[in-house]
């Protein structure tokens, strides 16, 4: 396939989803050999990772690159942002037993070394990017430290490069699980009534939450765990 079809296919591929918006939110596609670079910001975590599926499945594309950006919530610098997500990662009782460190000014520090942890979560960000780097003990731990990454509002991608040791099966149930726990966390939900159903990396919410605003957080924390590439938001709200 040539460089122009391919672009060209991938762009309509992006076009055919609404939630993408290319004509408010420009995205630049260079093609060759097979490997498909995407750069550009979109309007949130689900637009970007529907535009990474989409291009995915266009004959041709073997491999991408990708450069995509959510814009952020709010302005912050590198700083707040690694302060912000340190300060939550050490308030989670499930971290309790790790150790915590950042990088900053590129130096290591460490902020907790806990006798006998079990795990070691390290927080470098660069011009809004969080990467996460170390060792944790389950696949639960890695989802909900790339959660509450997305969840610091200066964050415009996060890469969860997260070791498990011992290493573990992935699973359905293992996405369903981290998706309910993230609705469970979140102080802005009441998760009691929302059902969740994985199958593959789709994600299905259903049951009822109070109002449309929360019907809008539920499926934006889905969106934010590690392995969901779709969510299918089947919530009504009202009581």
């Amino acid at each position: 396939m040539s460089v122009q079809r391919a672009v060209e296919a991938v762009r309509r591929a992006l076009g055919g989803e609404p939630r993408i918006d290319l004509g408010r939110h420009a995205i630049a596609l260079a093609f060759a050999d097979g490997v498909l670079t995407m750069e550009g910001e979109v309007a949130d975590l689900a637009a970007k990772k529907l535009a990474l599926e989409r291009a995915a499945a266009v004959e041709g594309v073997r491999a991408i690159v990708d450069r995509l950006r959510v814009r952020p919530a709010r302005a912050m610098t590198d700083a707040e942002i690694r302060d912000h997500l340190c300060d939550a990662i050490l308030d989670e009782p499930v971290f309790q037993r790790c150790g915590v460190r950042c990088r900053h000014a590129g130096r290591q520090q460490s902020l907790r070394e806990p006798a006998g942890s079990v795990g070691q979560i390290e927080v470098d960000v660069s011009d809004g990017v969080v990467t996460l780097s170390g060792e944790v003990p389950s696949l639960a731990h890695k989802r909900l430290a790339g959660v509450l990454a997305w969840w610091v509002p200066g964050s415009t991608d996060v890469v969860n490069g997260l070791e498990v040791a011992p290493p573990e099966a992935d699973s359905d149930d293992e996405i369903a699980d981290a998706v309910r726990i993230a609705l469970e966390k979140d102080p802005l939900l009441d998760p009691a009534g929302i059902r969740v159903g994985a199958r593959g990396s789709v994600v299905t919410l259903e049951g009822r939450v109070p109002s449309e605003p929360q019907r809008q957080v539920a499926e934006a924390d889905a969106w934010c765990v590690f392995g969901v590439d779709s969510v299918v938001n089947r919530l009504r709200p009202g009581a």
